[in-house]
């Protein structure tokens, strides 16, 4: 629901956590998450909430309220909502991105849970990326995380894919590229990830590797972010030249997890969430 409509509700007058980005309603996270209340029987609800650029000093503000519990940040506001912090965890600082926001102590407080999330789901199909080169289509909050995350599992060198390179050009490691130019950097890559929109519902023909490009992907680590559609197309790609592909729902649910450990100190209930999410999104 829109943000405006939220605080209408009496849903805003009682204790909650929010989701918030633009776009929402594709999000599988209230689903996750109330769940993972009504399982430990916390007496809080999860609430999906677009919100406008122009609404941000009020959302600010709304954060400070007693009712309000804690957030999941997604697109635009990985970025955009860091400086709003009080203070920031230890990975968030380092990341430059948010993802969720705790309240501690009385302060608001960013964390990054992304890194995590990215990182788990790699270490569960047991990939050694030790020593070797990745390539991330876009620059966005997303990226920042899973950069970090790639660092601390030992890649040696990041190419980061960009319509607008230059971005990180000063950071060590970190080698810029355009759509043009970027499969020369293939042939040596071990994964390649989509840490764009780009294939996301509705849009879900749209990838980032051009039909004439899809051969590039064979033997590679293909993983994608988006998780609305569960395969998308960059993954039916992957499939195509016989790369190995790795859709973004695991991502989802391990960043959600340490979310709510976060927020509550109790573990989600990840055998239950799965079956539902297999029932949202079937093989």
């Amino acid at each position: 629901m829109d943000f405006k409509e939220f605080l209408e509700s009496e849903s805003s007058r009682q204790p909650h956590y929010l989701l918030i980005g633009s776009p929402i309603s594709h999000s599988v996270s209230p689903m996750m998450h109330n769940t993972a209340l009504e399982h430990h029987n916390l007496k809080a609800t999860y609430h999906a909430v677009a919100v406008r650029n122009s609404e941000i000093s009020t959302l600010i503000a709304h954060l400070n309220r007693l009712e309000f519990l804690g957030a999941n940040i997604t697109i635009p506001y990985k970025e955009m909502l860091f400086d709003a912090m009080d203070t920031l965890g230890m990975e968030a600082a380092q990341i430059g991105a948010i993802n969720t926001i705790v309240k501690r102590d009385g302060k608001i407080v960013g964390e990054n849970t992304d890194a995590y999330g990215f990182k788990v789901t790699l270490e569960e199909h047991e990939n050694d990326l030790s020593g070797q080169r990745a390539i991330i289509f876009g620059t966005g909050g997303a990226t920042k995380a899973i950069t970090f995350a790639l660092h601390q599992m030992g890649v040696e060198e990041i190419v980061m894919v960009s319509r607008r390179p230059g971005r990180y050009d000063d950071k060590e490691g970190i080698t810029m590229c355009n759509y043009e130019n970027w499969s020369a950097y293939a042939e040596e890559a071990a994964i390649i990830i989509n840490a764009t929109p780009l294939g996301m519902v509705p849009n879900t023909d749209a990838t980032p590797v051009g039909n004439d490009e899809i051969y590039l992907l064979e033997d590679k680590i293909c993983y994608d972010i988006v998780y609305n559609p569960r395969e998308t197309t960059f993954m039916k790609q992957a499939k195509e030249a016989g790369g190995i592909p790795i859709g973004g729902l695991d991502m989802l649910i391990h960043q959600g997890a340490k979310s709510f450990r976060l927020w509550t100190g109790l573990e989600f209930p990840l055998g239950l969430i799965k079956m539902k999410l297999d029932d949202v999104f079937p093989y």
